[in-house]
Formats: C-alpha cells, structure tokens, sequence
C-alpha cells in the first residue's frame, strides 16, 4: 500500500514536470523571431526566472548575494563582469523582480527555446565585428530604459575571460547610461566558472554582489573612457576580495 502511494506521488510529479517543460516548448513557438519586440510580457519572464530557478537547484547551485538594497527605483543600466555562460542566467534570475533585458551574442538567440525567450523579453543581440550596428544595438537599449520596457544589463568585457581579473572594456556601452539619463549599476559575479568542474558531485556557492551605483549626473559629465577605468577598478578591488 506505501509503495503504491509513493508509486503514485512521482508519477504525478513526474508527470507534472512533463506538462510544465511542455508548456515552455509550446509557449517559444509563439515567439516571432523577425519581430523586434518593444514590450515586456510577464507570462514569459515567469517562464524564464522560474526554469531557471528549478535548474540552479538541479545543478545545485547555491547563490549568496549582497547589495540588492543599493538598486535605484527606477531603470538603470547595469554592468558586470563575465567568466561563465552561467553569469547570465544567474543574474536574471537574482534581479528577477527588474525586468533586465540582456546584451547577448547572437549564437545565444539560436539556442533552442531559450532563445525564443529572451527575444521575447527584448534580449537584444550585438555585433562585435560592425560598430555601425552596435550603435543600433546601444541606442535601441538606451531606448528601452527611457521608455521604462526594462533596464538593461551588459557586460562590458564583451566576451566571457577565462583567466583571473579582466578583458580590456568595449567603452562605448556606457553610452547606455549617458543616453538615457540613468544611473549604472555595477556588480561583480564570482565562482560561476567552478559550476561545471564542480557538478553533479559538489555544490557550487557563487556570490552576486551589488558594488557600487553611479549616479545619472555624474555619468553625464565624463567620458566613457574615464567610466572605463573607474568602473573596471570598482570591479577588480571587489573581485580581489579574499584572495
């Protein structure tokens, strides 16, 4: 009789799982690739933040994070640094309650059904190789936050480092900001590249941290190369922490 009920129990949680993958699969086929969406949905970024929450625990990720009371009201740009395919994914799920819509390399909107989501939700790819389109790329951004679809995050390395501190920083990002009058969040990400060395037999702990905010005001009246260096030093003296 126990062994029945038990039987039962992960049948319907097995079966429930199945329905709500499904539901995800069913829903990115609504997704329109060729449109350039300029609302958020919430039905889609409750599909994104709650997989993504199920997979951290599958993957037995576990998050520590400080410095969230530091976030302005209202939109900003913000800005990280980037070692793992995982520093995404983490951090839309950490600032899930911020509607952030990502700077992406185009391969990540190929992936299947996941990047039909982040389309959806205005993820916006960039063209490293043409600074004619990454302008398009930055004003579109720039243009998302002044209309309050969402606030706007990026990594200013502009590709994942796999060796300890920093890339030299694609400046030009900080244009973000100074368009459309906002401040810029900075935040660090640590222990993201361990994820993979450490699954499935050791828990991974990765720690998010809010460092600094900068003020609308102040942005405006450097140059990016000036916003460069400061926000670059921010990082690394956080980054630097422990070690």
């Amino acid at each position: 009789m126990v062994w029945t009920i038990i039987f039962t129990v992960l049948l319907c949680c097995v079966g429930i799982v199945l329905a709500y993958v499904l539901l995800i699969i069913i829903s990115s086929l609504f997704v329109n690739m060729k449109k350039e969406y300029d609302k958020e949905s919430r039905y889609y970024r409750f599909l994104l933040n709650s997989s993504t929450f199920f997979a951290t625990k599958l993957i037995r990720i576990k998050l520590h994070v400080t410095g969230k009371n530091q976030l302005p009201k209202g939109r900003y740009l913000m800005v990280s640094n980037h070692r793992s395919k995982f520093d995404p994914i983490l951090s839309w799920l950490v600032f899930g309650d911020q509607q952030l819509s990502f700077i992406s390399k185009p391969e990540n909107f190929k992936v299947p059904v996941y990047g039909r989501l982040i389309h959806r939700l205005c993820f916006m790819p960039i063209d490293r190789e043409n600074p004619r389109n990454a302008l398009k790329t930055i004003i579109r951004a720039a243009d998302l936050i002044t209309r309050d679809v969402a606030s706007v995050a990026v990594y200013p390395e502009g590709t994942r480092n796999y060796d300890e501190g920093l890339l030299p920083f694609h400046n030009a990002v900080f244009k973000i900001a100074q368009k459309a009058n906002v401040p810029i969040v900075i935040v660090t990400v640590k222990n993201t590249y361990e994820i993979q060395k450490n699954y499935p037999l050791h828990r991974s702990h990765v720690y998010i941290d809010v460092v600094k905010v900068l003020d609308a005001n102040e942005i405006k009246k450097k140059k990016t190369a000036e916003l460069g260096d400061f926000i670059r030093d921010t990082m690394l003296e956080k980054l630097n922490e422990g070690v």
